[in-house]
């Protein structure tokens, strides 16, 4: 079988003429035809080029890869249990869900506290980031939740001004910040500022720690959606040029006459690419002794789905140089442009990545190593992800990174809510209601909790934060099953995989070799404390017996003998099985 579904998708508008009959490797049609227009992505190519490799249309999605890996988080199930509680006293009436704490804290000193394990991990100078950054900004402070701001925002932004190579001020960047910090909560989430090759020659982490007072920056050495740089379409001319001036790779050249006059003809979008940075051991230490030199209280890494190689580089580089927080992203998923064959056929999928992790940070906090606060991300959505995250990573894994989720929460909550403005709301929608009090179930808490007046949760901060209270209930209905009512205490015996594959692939237990010597134990009574013994097994009387044993005597008539009899053999069973 094939795991990939190549030559048609609905993120490169693309599709296969005759899609039940297709070849499984090339995804082309089984017959092509000479009167076909080019509809699959073959096709497509011969008249758009490299126009092709990107999901479309750029600056309103974000795509994911639809590849099907041999082994993923649904080959992990989560166990529950029915005696004991861990962290709350064993008393139904304490160990409600309710009662479970889904805090969580990073960092060296731990002084980073997140109400829920929730870090959107770098949303930088992509438009539809642009475009969703109040629903994102203010949604996750409400919810006391972590968030990126990515690369390549200072380089982009138009109104920057740049002084000796320098960036002096950035007012998309000032705006992404205190955005989030004026909606903070009682010190509960925060706001982290990234760099790539581009921003750390533009000094951006020391311009947002010296200048807009952000405590926590992150080296970025690359994402699961691609092992290349940041890459966006840029529909201005001018702007693009003013880009290549910045020092970024622009195609095509736009200071190029030709192309200058085929702009907004042949083609209507350049490409701005970022570069690839060259990791070594020494300049990573120095980078990091120079960032909490000028300031920063917190330094992460995030890395992307690099071989097995690249990610112990990354763990013992963390290590050597104190880094708080490492993130792990595996691949597949992506919210900017990257390139659709790129996002489905390299790089290490989450769960491979996930457990390659949790190998190799354990590995070294067995020998007495520092080890950083882990961030698994990668396709993550749900509560059971969550979950599942902390069991495989534990105790290193302290929070899960999601963007496309949270992207998709703050868009409808906008969608919704400019229905309701025009008084054309969708039949799906308005079965719930009118107005934003009946639609939204959390409108009114919302309000009460945050509202000040002259400040009002907008439509996409309230989709998001609706949608991470549905999480956060969710997970504490897990952790309450499984009798751990604290992030803390999941371990990796909390979750068991469903097939030998995966077991093979995360070194967690198979479901049928699970609690085996205890399950033993309880059968023999060595693991019971009550003194009763098991029932005795009760001789089987058929009926064939019964009635040869109560043959018919000369007195009395076969039927009535028989009759008299089976009901006696019937009391003698009950008395031996002990009832």
């Amino acid at each position: 079988m094939s795991f990939s579904k190549p030559n048609a998708s609905a993120a490169t508008r693309t599709k296969n003429r005759t899609p039940n009959d297709r070849n499984a490797s090339s995804g082309m049609c089984s017959v092509c035809v000479d009167d076909c227009p080019g509809i699959c992505e073959i096709g497509k190519s011969a008249f758009r080029s490299v126009e092709n490799l990107y999901p479309q249309p750029f600056g309103v999605i974000t795509a994911g890869a639809d590849k099907e890996y041999p082994v993923d988080f649904s080959h992990l199930n989560i166990m529950g249990t029915a005696v004991g509680a861990v962290g709350i006293a064993p008393d139904s009436d304490k160990a409600i869900f309710d009662n479970v704490n889904t805090e969580t804290r990073l960092g060296k000193d731990k002084g980073i506290k997140l109400k829920m394990p929730i870090m959107i991990p770098g949303l930088g100078s992509t438009k539809v980031a642009k475009t969703h950054w109040d629903g994102l900004a203010i949604g996750s402070a409400i919810s006391g939740t972590a968030l990126t701001i990515g690369e390549n925002v200072g380089g982009m932004d138009e109104q920057s001004k740049i002084s000796n190579g320098k960036i002096t001020h950035c007012p998309d960047l000032e705006y992404r910040v205190k955005t989030y910090q004026s909606w903070q909560q009682d010190g509960y989430g925060l706001i982290v500022m990234q760099e790539n090759v581009e921003d750390s020659r533009l000094g951006i982490l020391e311009y947002g720690v010296e200048k807009l007072g952000v405590q926590a920056v992150e080296m970025k050495w690359g994402q699961g959606a691609k092992d290349i740089g940041g890459e966006v379409k840029i529909n201005n001319l001018e702007k693009a040029k003013m880009l290549r001036d910045r020092g970024y790779i622009v195609l095509p050249d736009p200071y190029d006459n030709e192309v200058a006059g085929s702009f907004g003809k042949s083609f209507k979008e350049f490409e701005r690419h970022s570069r690839v940075g060259m990791v070594n051991e020494d300049d990573f230490v120095k980078r990091v002794k120079a960032l909490r030199n000028a300031g920063a209280k917190y330094v992460f890494l995030k890395t992307g789905a690099y071989r097995p190689a690249d990610l112990a580089r990354a763990v013992w580089y963390c290590s050597i140089a104190g880094v708080d927080v490492l993130t792990v992203d595996g691949a597949g998923g992506g919210t900017g442009m990257s390139p659709w064959h790129m996002m489905n056929e390299w790089g290490v999928p989450t769960l491979y990545i996930s457990a390659l992790t949790y190998n190799y940070v354990h590995q070294l906090a067995s020998k007495g190593h520092y080890v950083p606060d882990i961030i698994l991300a990668g396709g993550f959505a749900f509560e059971d992800d969550i979950f599942k995250a902390f069991a495989l990573g534990a105790p290193y894994v302290k929070a899960v990174g999601m963007a496309r989720s949270p992207l998709c929460a703050s868009h409808v909550g906008t969608v919704v809510a400019n229905q309701i403005k025009e008084g054309k709301i969708d039949k799906f929608i308005a079965d719930y209601g009118s107005n934003v009090e009946e639609i939204f179930v959390l409108a009114s808490k919302v309000k009460r909790l945050f509202g000040t007046g002259k400040k009002e949760v907008p439509p996409n901060a309230l989709g998001l934060y609706s949608y991470y209270q549905r999480l956060s209930q969710g997970l504490r209905q897990l952790m309450c099953g499984s009798r751990k009512f604290a992030l803390e205490y999941i371990t990796r015996d909390d979750i068991v995989t469903l097939t030998r594959d995966a077991a093979d692939v995360t070194g967690i237990t198979y479901i049928m070799d699970a609690d085996k010597a205890e399950a033993q134990k309880i059968l023999s009574g060595k693991g019971s404390k009550s003194k009763t013994k098991p029932v005795a097994k009760a001789k089987t009387v058929t009926k064939e017996k019964a009635v040869k044993k109560a043959a018919p005597s000369k007195t009395k008539p076969a039927a009535k003998a028989a009759s008299a009899v089976m009901p006696k053999a019937k009391t003698a069973v009950k008395k031996k099985g002990g009832k």
